[in-house]
């Protein structure tokens, strides 16, 4: 079994309608939607804030280059643009990690990084991952790490700057 770890964000457009777009595509492969956070955008870029959130999927059948593919896919369907690095988005998806029968996907191919390098650093992924799987894990620096040790490890004040947002997100099961 192939279980991913897929933070998604969007600062453009109808913000919580791109986001549920992605979790409704993800249909009954999705295990678990964390509450939705605001963040301010990360990377210096002067722009709006994100709408962010973790969304754990499984598949038997896909392996890390195919939940790429489906979360680019995502992305061209959301009209996303690739401009400027860290830039605004309609719809960002970035796996975080996956893991095939309980281990790991390590890669560093063109195109295909797991586990996601910055992932350890951006409160904006561990809170949502830690409301919903607080000992789910990756490996930082040759050493594996859960989601709720490395949020310990970010400072205070980004922590402080992801704030719960008044919206839910509603996986397959939850439709209201």
């Amino acid at each position: 079994m192939s279980r991913v770890v897929l933070s998604i964000g969007s600062n453009l457009g109808d913000r919580m309608a791109r986001l549920q777009t992605a979790v409704d595509e993800l249909g009954a492969r999705v295990r678990a939607v964390s509450p939705v956070y605001q963040s301010e955008p990360w990377g210096g870029v002067d722009q709006g804030p994100f709408l962010n959130a973790v969304v754990i999927a499984e598949d038997p059948d896909l392996d890390g280059q195919d939940w790429l593919d489906f979360a680019q896919r995502l992305e061209r369907e959301a009209d996303r643009v690739r401009g400027q690095k860290w830039g605004p988005r309609t719809l960002d998806v970035d796996l975080i990690t996956v893991h095939d029968d309980g281990r790991e996907v390590f890669s560093r191919s063109d195109g295909l990084t797991l586990p996601h390098p910055l992932a350890h650093l951006r409160a904006f992924v561990l809170i949502p991952w830690q409301d919903v799987d607080p000992d789910g894990w990756l490996t930082v620096a040759g050493t594996p790490r859960t989601a709720t040790n490395l949020l310990d490890q970010i400072d205070a004040a980004e922590r402080a700057g992801v704030q719960l947002f008044d919206a839910v997100l509603h996986g397959p099961d939850q439709k209201a």
